[in-house]
């Protein structure tokens, strides 16, 4: 675990700063690992060794924009994630973040914490947005869940973290900074899995089994003006994606948003046994391929981190319009790195 994770809190003593498997007051096993992505950018100039950037990147003595990598992506073994910059845009808004506990969640062999976010573009410091939902998400979550709580209890922990961290993003002026935001916590149980996933905005959660006699299913309801279209019976899907409106968002992170800007039905949980694989993705990779059946097909046979590849170089093949995050579960798992 990295510095990133420093809201997390011991569930023996609640102690926080946590940075390895042990807790350094109580000496509990904590059973934790996690990833956030993007990483931290660049903390020096290229060119002159300015150690100050302005917020849209560049720095503040000799101007240079701060180098950014295209991609990340990293494979946790329960998880693996990956964000692109993709082709038209010059900056990746998108973050993903995980993370793996295992023999920390009561009644549970190992539990999977994930939120991937996309950045309003129209909104100040998008990056920023996203980057501070999905660590706090993630953290506040798998802290919920170390404490005891349920699942359906802790990932509303982690969204209502999530959206206070992005109000508190600091912007001199424009528009507030702002994001979506989805996550999911896979719980695994013996033979049984459980996922429970919550969303604000557009980013979405599949389930793609990989037996050819069960439906692959989008878990989550966008919250966007072609889903309302669809819900008001005014249009069927595909017309209503043919909109120019159609990813114009009804709700979302910022302090612009309400004090509770998730709808009352954003939190669904199922239970699945596998094989199979749970994905969570921006809207950067579903726009060019939203039906379940063939996010399905595109992941079959692959592992978690190659499906991740091949899904990303699809979206590029594809034009590449926006960013593209992906992080993918599988179902079943076992952990091959047992927490000593």
């Amino acid at each position: 675990m990295n510095d990133e994770g420093a809201d997390l809190r011991c569930a023996g003593c609640s102690a926080v700063g946590l940075d390895g498997l042990r807790c350094g007051s109580c000496g509990r096993e904590l059973g934790y690992r996690y990833i956030a992505l993007p990483g931290p950018d660049a903390t020096s100039c290229a060119d002159c060794g300015g150690d100050h950037f302005y917020a849209d990147g560049r720095c503040a003595r000799c101007g240079r924009s701060r180098p950014v990598a295209d991609r990340f992506d990293t494979d946790l073994g329960a998880v693996a994630v990956l964000t692109d910059r993709g082709i038209v845009h010059a900056r990746n808004e998108d973050a993903v973040a995980a993370g793996v506990l295992e023999g920390v969640v009561p009644e549970t062999d190992a539990s999977v914490v994930i939120a991937v976010s996309d950045g309003v573009s129209t909104s100040s410091r998008p990056q920023v947005a996203s980057g501070a939902a999905v660590r706090a998400g993630v953290g506040a979550t798998a802290a919920a869940l170390a404490a005891g709580q349920p699942a359906t209890e802790a990932i509303m922990a982690g969204l209502a973290a999530a959206v206070q961290a992005v109000r508190d993003v600091d912007v001199p002026d424009g528009p507030a900074p702002s994001c979506t935001y989805v996550s999911a916590i896979v719980a695994h149980h013996g033979s049984e899995t459980e996922i429970t996933v919550a969303n604000v905005g557009d980013s979405r959660a599949y389930w793609l089994p990989t037996q050819r006699d069960e439906h692959a299913q989008r878990l989550t309801v966008d919250d966007s003006w072609a889903q309302a279209l669809v819900d008001a019976g005014a249009m069927d899907e595909r017309a209503a994606m043919a909109d120019p409106r159609a990813h114009t968002l009804i709700r979302w992170l910022g302090a612009d948003s309400p004090p509770k800007p998730w709808a009352d039905n954003c939190v669904r949980t199922v239970r699945v046994s596998g094989p199979g694989v749970l994905l969570l993705c921006s809207d950067g990779l579903w726009n060019y391929s939203p039906a379940p059946a063939t996010l399905a097909d595109q992941v079959a046979a692959k592992a978690p981190a190659e499906a991740a590849r091949a899904l990303a170089e699809f979206a590029l093949r594809c034009g590449g319009g926006d960013n593209i995050t992906v992080a993918l579960a599988p179902v079943p798992w076992e952990s091959r790195s047992p927490v000593p």
